[in-house]
């Protein structure tokens, strides 16, 4: 081979080589693209799953934050909620329809109200009751239910169960109490109109004179009735009664100043004891005589000449008891938890000829209550009673009314 054509063979090797080398980078380079695509490509598919997936995650966090507060929101309300699906399963029950889970028999009674009602639901038709459990409570129920549809398809019912146990005692106590005033007035409404026909045909004034006194008697009796139903019904509309901090010992003696010339003319010593302690109260002046008065008046009434009335009070932990006791006629046993209905009388002829209207202890009731209080009476049959007005020594914002010891 001539030098030239050597010459030319190692260029075209060298040549070769180099684009060789070059055909090598350049396929590498490929190869580093394409997977570095892939690579891209791979990372972008992992991020939008995992996109997604964070996305599923807080629809579904949502969905259960959604599901709590709803469940919550049921929980809350005051009436028993039981839902179920299309075939009956149950879905929902709220914290009111669980007190229904027992084996009492009311509960039995309630639960089987309620799946009968489900039951009608689901058939498409809107039913409700009232179902009354003799208890004891003593409660009435009453039931509701409907069917839950979507796209006009029947896929679940409902069935709302109200305890309406209080508004119906409310609406026979207004029913007692029409009918109670409307008896208490018309006797002495009646009295006066006989009275001055009477009047009207006698000429005889000694006649005139007694039934005159009557008519006065019968009219103060009237008086008498019109002014406890209006002290009631302010004391009843008057949420928080206007408080200011009185001595113990003060509310008892005006209490005692009032009464005294009725305990002198019954001939019924009244004596103060156990001796006041000597703090304050917060409560309304007149409110509080007014409930005082009337347990004095009571204990007058019922008492015999010479027997003592006892008047007092003394501290019981945070409260301070105001007590009242007689040593008269007593109450029987029967009719102790009725004494504070307005208008009950443990003896009716006996409370009349002493001109008791029966409203005397529903105000005390309602005084006490209205204080934050409550009163309650001890009796023994022909040994005497003894009426306890338990009332707190803090005004409202927790402070004591009692004076500070320094």
């Amino acid at each position: 081979m001539t030098p030239l054509l050597a010459a030319l063979a190692l260029v075209g090797w060298g040549l070769a080589v180099v684009l060789g080398i070059q055909v090598l980078d350049a396929r590498r380079e490929l190869r580093r693209a394409r997977e570095a695509t892939r690579a891209a490509d791979d990372v972008a598919l992992v991020e939008a799953i995992a996109e997604t997936e964070r996305e599923s995650a807080e629809r579904v966090a949502r969905s259960e934050a959604v599901q709590h507060w709803l469940l919550a929101a049921l929980d809350e309300a005051t009436d028993a909620i039981v839902v179920v699906d299309r075939i009956g399963r149950e879905v929902v029950r709220n914290a009111p329809a669980r007190r229904f889970d027992g084996s009492r028999h009311g509960e039995v009674l309630a639960r089987d109200a309620v799946d009968e009602l489900l039951q009608t639901a689901l058939g498409g038709a809107t039913s409700q009751r009232e179902l009354q459990l003799y208890g004891p409570p003593r409660q009435v129920l009453q039931l509701r239910s409907f069917p839950l549809r979507r796209d006009g398809e029947v896929v679940g019912a409902v069935a709302f169960t109200r305890d309406v146990s209080e508004s119906r005692r409310v609406e026979s106590v207004r029913r007692d109490f029409v009918a109670n005033v409307s008896h208490e007035l018309k006797t002495p409404i009646g009295a006066l109109g006989l009275l001055a026909e009477t009047m009207a045909a006698t000429d005889d004034p000694g006649v005139v004179q007694q039934l005159a006194d009557r008519v006065v008697r019968e009219a103060d009796r009237l008086s008498r009735i019109v002014d406890d139903l209006l002290d009631l019904s302010t004391i009843e509309a008057q949420e928080a009664p206007s408080r200011a901090p009185i001595p113990v010992s003060v509310l008892v003696q005006e209490s005692v100043d009032l009464v005294q010339a009725a305990a002198d003319l019954a001939e019924v010593p009244i004596h103060i004891t156990p001796e006041p302690p000597d703090i304050e109260i917060p409560c309304d002046r007149r409110q509080m005589r007014s409930a005082l008065v009337n347990l004095l008046d009571n204990a007058i009434k019922y008492s015999g000449p010479r027997q003592p009335v006892e008047v007092g009070a003394r501290l019981d932990g945070e409260r301070v008891a105001l007590l009242v006791r007689d040593h008269g006629i007593g109450i029987p046993t029967r009719d102790l938890e009725r004494i504070f209905e307005r208008f009950y009388r443990v003896d009716r002829a006996r409370s009349r000829e002493t001109g008791g209207t029966g409203l005397g202890l529903a105000i005390v009731r309602h005084v006490a209550q209205a204080h934050g209080g409550d009163v309650t009476v001890e009796s023994r049959e022909g040994e005497g009673s003894l009426f306890t007005l338990h009332l707190p020594i803090t005004n409202g914002n927790g402070r004591s009314a009692a004076p500070e010891v320094s």
